[in-house]
């Protein structure tokens, strides 16, 4: 059995943006029971968003970059460093590279706007894949939305 093909692309048009936040709702808040009125922020406006897509139009995986005030925010205030959220793979498409892919897609974008770090806030269950793909651990094991988290950090 072959695996279909996808694409990673930054969710420009409004339609992609729709699957980002569908993919979001499927995996956030269905699956790992986040109150949908907390999935959704703000932030979202300002953020750059990135979708999987398979060949077939299917939604797979979305990330978000926060840049700017909205990032040192989140991240302590470095002005330089990008903070990666909402990373989301679609069951179905685990285990496929789609985190990784949309990982890398995250980092570019914080590279084209001139930053030199991200930051994220990662399960604890996932602090694995994030330090296969280069990010340190940082700081105590905090709850979001009831769920463990500790902070992670990769310099660009």
């Amino acid at each position: 059995m072959s695996t279909p093909a996808y694409v990673v692309r930054v969710a420009e048009e409004a339609a992609d943006r729709e699957a980002c936040f569908a993919v979001r709702k499927e995996v956030f808040v269905a699956e790992q029971g986040v109150p949908e009125d907390i999935e959704y922020d703000a932030y979202d406006a300002g953020a750059v968003h990135v979708l999987a897509v398979r060949e077939d139009g299917v939604p797979l995986g979305t990330g978000r970059l926060l840049h700017g005030e909205a990032a040192a925010a989140k991240n302590g205030g470095d002005p330089e460093a990008g903070s990666l959220g909402r990373l989301a793979v679609t069951r179905e498409a685990r285990g496929l590279g789609v985190g990784a892919a949309l990982v890398r897609a995250v980092e570019e974008a914080a590279r084209a706007r001139g930053l030199t770090a991200v930051d994220l806030h990662a399960q604890t269950h996932a602090l694995g894949f994030y330090e296969r793909l280069g990010y340190t651990a940082y700081g105590p094991e905090f709850p979001d939305a009831g769920i463990p988290h500790r902070a992670m950090r990769r310099v660009l």
